[in-house]
């Protein structure tokens, strides 16, 4: 999909424009404060660049899901003085993302400076994508900048609706960077390793069935394994297993069988009794009554290492076990370690991937750390983000 990135925006000109960009600040807060700054950091360089080029730049973002209701647990404003200190420049606050207030405070902006708009969320055409929401947000734009890789797969109004009425649109540094990465999952060198965890076959059975045809070897883990597990006729004890989803799991190892790619499954687990840390742990082939799978084995781990070793390309999203909980934490950290060692293209996504790589300290061994989930899985299966769909040269 050809769209325009930020460097062709930027060689046409925007000194003085009223530049809308969307970035993703959807931070965790923690008291008020800032519990990880990453995707303040990861907006940094689009708003810069705009800066440096005299944009008078309204940044605008949600943060939660207030559901369209004004929460002040969930303001913006916390992060402002962040934003600000990051860019080494002054960066104000709105109330509001709307309306006179907005209005006002885009109008009193000079070039080169920054101003950070209230949570897009506090408003319910957001994410109804209303028509009247996109035009009032784009009263405030000359030019529109999605860099937002995160809600790029979601309809609404700051992230689609918007760009309908602007006369320039674009995709900033992050977007495209996040294109190009992923783009190397849809035409991958191979061999192309995908590593899925996470706790339901429902959350990613979208993604299963794409991309086992897709790739040459797809490792299954986290407690969705368990549906596949139990598809197979195995016990699961007390383990997170999708009983109605039993035939999507069939349905995807047939198609691996068909397709003549390898679908790996836990063949030995940890489990336990209770889900908390210090619990009593047991390494079993077959999960016992009265226990639950938290963690894949430290077989099925350096089998899963060794997939990823002989890769060229290697896309990995989800944990292997209740990763938060440091004793059901090994498996995660077998993969973590693995990605960073192969020879490969690496690609990782998701919060507990990326937490893992980031406690590890691996993040430079990784070729790019995907900044969104859901879109990530999306695009690599070949769906349009109707967040970029917007920003499509006609």
């Amino acid at each position: 999909m050809a769209v325009a990135g930020l460097d062709e925006l930027l060689a046409r000109g925007v000194r003085g424009a009223r530049v809308f960009v969307r970035s993703d600040l959807n931070v965790p807060l923690r008291d008020g404060a800032i519990a990880d700054d990453t995707r303040v950091r990861a907006s940094v360089p689009t708003l810069a660049r705009l800066l440096e080029a005299g944009a008078r730049v309204v940044v605008a973002s949600h943060l939660g899901r207030p559901k369209g209701q004004r929460s002040e647990a969930l303001s913006l404003r916390p992060v402002a003085p962040r934003l600000a200190e990051l860019l080494g420049a002054g960066v104000s606050f709105c109330e509001d993302c709307i309306g006179e207030s907005a209005r006002r405070a885009v109008a009193e902006l000079g070039e080169g400076h920054c101003l950070l708009l209230e949570n897009l969320r506090f408003h319910a055409g957001e994410t109804k994508n209303d028509p009247d929401f996109a035009r009032a947000l784009a009263e405030l734009a000359d030019v529109y900048v999605n860099d937002a890789f995160g809600t790029a797969h979601r309809a609404h109004a700051s992230t689609a609706g918007i760009a309908a009425h602007v006369e320039r649109a674009a995709a900033g540094l992050l977007l495209l960077s996040e294109l190009e990465h992923l783009e190397v999952v849809r035409t991958p060198e191979r061999p192309l390793a995908v590593v899925l965890g996470g706790a339901k076959v429902s959350d990613k059975l979208a993604v299963l069935e794409a991309l086992t045809p897709h790739a040459d070897v797809l490792c299954v883990g986290g407690a969705m394994s368990y549906t596949f597990l139990a598809a197979q006729g195995q016990g699961v004890g007390r383990s997170l297993m999708e009983s109605d989803r039993v035939p999507d799991a069939k349905r995807v190892l047939a198609a691996a069988e068909q397709s003549g790619r390898r679908l790996l499954l836990p063949h030995d687990h940890v489990v336990a009794q209770k889900i908390e840390p210090g619990a009593e742990t047991r390494v079993v082939k077959e999960i016992p009554d009265g226990w639950m799978g938290v963690d894949i084995g430290p077989e099925t781990a350096e089998r899963y290492a060794e997939a990823l070793a002989g890769a060229r390309t290697l896309f990995w999203n989800g944990p292997m076990g209740i990763f938060e909980v440091p004793e059901f934490s090994h498996g995660t950290a077998r993969v973590a370690r693995a990605a960073a060692e192969a020879s490969a293209t690496s690609i990782v996504g998701g919060g507990d991937s990326l937490a893992a790589i980031n406690q590890l300290g691996l993040g430079d061994r990784i070729t790019h750390l995907s900044t969104g989930g859901g879109a990530s899985l999306e695009y690599v299966q070949g769906l349009v983000l109707p967040g970029v769909a917007a920003l499509e040269r006609t």
